[in-house]
């Protein structure tokens, strides 16, 4: 049961990851700022409360099931999951609910357009890390 919640939790997490990432991306280059609010507004609720849990269940199953191996590729899985966590809990997070209440409030300035080149960079990395963390369990189990 372990092996399935974490292969959900993960595509499940992965697949919010590049949807946020992607959804912004469309809406700063073609979409009003009402657009963008939206946007925002949909990353917060209900995408943070499918994000979350995600990524909690994949890191939870992915925890136990590697008993501590430290070596190949498990090992390699396990030192990237807590720059995952710590990119999403500091920069992530924060940076989400920032941008949403700004945008909501239509403060499009340098400001919001600093913090969401951050956002960016960092939702890369952690779809980067992400990714390589899907094909290294594919190949821990024979895919």
């Amino acid at each position: 049961m372990k092996p399935l919640i974490h292969r959900i939790g993960a595509i499940t997490a992965t697949f919010c990851i590049a949807l946020f990432f992607t959804s912004t991306v469309v809406v700063e280059l073609f979409g009003t700022n009402e657009a963008i609010a939206m946007v925002k507004g949909l990353i917060v609720m209900p995408g943070l409360f499918i994000l979350i849990p995600a990524i909690a269940a994949t890191g939870a199953t992915g925890f136990t099931m590697s008993k501590s191996d430290s070596k190949g590729l498990i090992g390699s899985k396990r030192k990237r999951m807590p720059f995952i966590g710590v990119n999403g809990l500091l920069i992530l997070l924060p940076a989400a609910i920032i941008l949403d209440q700004w945008a909501a409030a239509g403060n499009f300035d340098i400001r919001f357009y600093s913090l969401q080149g951050i956002e960016l960079a960092a939702g890369a990395i952690n779809l980067i890390l992400m990714f390589l963390n899907i094909r290294d369990g594919r190949k821990i189990k024979g895919r």
